[in-house]
C-alpha cells in the first residue's frame, strides 16, 4: 500500500484576475476616493484573496496605475466607437458637444473616478506616464478628425470642460459648450 499522496491539483489560471483587481480598485475610488484605496478593500471587492492584489500590484501605487490604465483604455475604445459614427455625422462641433454631455450626463460618476485617478498623478509620479500615453491616445484620435494641434487643442478642452463640469453644481449648456468647440475648429475670431 503506497502512502505517497496525490499531488495537489494545480491551481486554475484566472487570467482575468488582474483586469478584475484593476476594476475594482477604481470601484474602491468611486466609493472611498484614492486616499482609501487598500489592497484589502480591492481584494473584498474583487472577490479575490488579499495575496492575489499584492501578488499583481506589490504597491498602492501599482495598483493605482492598473486602475488608471483600465480607466483610460476603456475610455479610448469608447471614444474609438464614438469616433466611429462621426463619418454619418459631419458637424464635429455638435458631436463633441453630444460626448461631452454623455461624459456630464448618463456617464458622470464614471467620468468623475476616471478624473479623480488622472489628478491622483499630481502626488503620484508613478501614474504620471499613464496619464501622459492616455492624453496622448485622445489627441492622436481627435487628430485623425482635424489636424495634430488641432487634436491636442481638443483633447485640452475636453478635459477641461470635464473637470469643470464634474466640479459645478450645473452643466454647461449645450450651446455653451458647442461654442467653445466650433471656436476651437474655427480657429481664432478675427479681431
Amino acid at each position: 500500500m503506497s502512502t505517497t499522496q496525490p499531488a495537489p491539483a494545480a491551481r486554475r489560471k484566472d487570467p482575468a484576475r488582474p483586469e478584475r483587481i484593476a476594476r475594482a480598485a477604481i470601484a474602491v475610488v468611486a466609493e472611498r476616493g484614492v486616499d482609501k484605496l487598500t489592497h484589502r478593500a480591492v481584494a473584498a471587492e474583487a472577490g479575490v484573496p488579499l495575496g492575489s492584489t499584492t501578488y499583481y500590484f506589490a504597491s498602492l501605487d501599482d495598483l493605482l496605475a492598473s486602475a488608471l490604465r483600465q480607466a483610460a483604455a476603456d475610455d479610448v475604445a469608447h471614444l474609438r466607437r464614438w469616433a466611429e459614427g462621426l463619418a454619418d455625422n459631419g458637424d464635429l462641433a455638435a458631436a463633441l458637444t453630444d460626448l461631452v454631455l454623455h461624459y456630464l450626463g448618463p456617464a458622470r460618476s464614471q467620468t468623475a473616478v476616471e478624473h479623480e485617478l488622472y489628478v491622483a498623478a499630481l502626488h503620484k509620479p508613478a501614474l504620471r506616464r499613464v496619464s501622459q500615453e492616455w492624453d496622448s491616445a485622445m489627441a492622436e484620435l481627435f487628430s485623425a478628425h482635424t489636424d495634430a494641434a488641432t487634436g491636442r487643442a481638443l483633447t485640452a478642452v475636453i478635459c477641461g470642460l470635464l473637470m469643470q463640469g464634474i466640479v459645478r453644481e450645473s452643466v454647461p449648456s449645450r450651446d455653451e459648450i458647442e461654442m467653445i468647440f466650433r471656436r476651437v475648429l474655427s480657429g481664432p475670431a478675427e479681431s
